[in-house]
Order: structure tokens, then sequence, then C-alpha cells
């Protein structure tokens, strides 16, 4: 990397490489970073294929340079303003209270058994140690 890019500094790239995990972006002539498919727009991208291409030219800010290992991570999604989220509001449904009288009638395996359970979790000899 003979040209130093700053952290959020907004150059232009034109697309060299696509791949299912993101773009890379040749800034230069020796210098190319990597758009990672959560950067390339704002909301979901299932194939990048579909949003870009190879020799697009992009506007691109850049995220992170590590010097060390040569690698810079872009974001387009960056440069571009994020979509105004409509609001949604939906009507809220009142909780319906029944006021029924229970009826004795049916499945009540949980009623009989709770005072046997407490029963049992009282005894010391059943209390494991």
């Amino acid at each position: 990397m003979t040209t130093k890019y700053e952290i959020g500094e907004v150059v232009s790239g034109k697309v060299t490489g696509i791949q299912p995990y993101g773009a890379f972006v040749a800034l230069d002539e020796e210098t190319q970073g990597l758009v990672h498919i959560s950067e390339i727009k704002h909301g979901f991208v299932k194939d990048i294929n579909e949003v870009i291409n190879m020799g697009d030219e992009v506007k691109v800010k850049v995220l992170s340079v590590d010097e060390e290992k040569g690698k810079i991570s872009l974001s387009i999604r960056a440069t571009e303003e994020a979509p105004k989220q409509e609001e949604q509001k939906k009507p809220r449904r009142q909780a319906t209270v029944k006021t029924e009288a229970v009826s004795n009638e049916g499945f009540n395996t949980l009623k009989d058994k709770l005072q046997e359970w407490i029963n049992q979790s009282e005894r010391n000899d059943l209390i494991k140690k």
C-alpha cells in the first residue's frame, strides 16, 4: 500500500472481484479493499450479483485499515443515506378475558398432582443428598 487511506475517507474505486461474502474494490493501481456483503447496501443482500457487477465504479468509505496485513475494509452503504422506514402502526388488539365459570370437567392432572408434589418435596427421606 503506497497510498495511505484514512478511516472515514470516502474514495472512488472499481469493482475487481465478486465473492459470495463481498466485493473487492480497487482504490488505485496497487491497493484494493473488501466491501463485506453486509456493507453493500442498506437492507438484506442475498446475492451480491443482483446489486453490483464487475467493473462498476463505486463510491466507498474506508472502515478500517490493517497495514500489517495489507487489508482495507470498505463500505458502500456508508456513503448512501439510509432509507426512511415508515412507521407501521398496527391497531392494538384488546385482550379478551373470559369470565365464564370454570368447569371441573376435563383434564385436571396438574391440579390433582400438585398437592402430591408439594407433599413429596417436604419429605426428608426423598430429598437426594
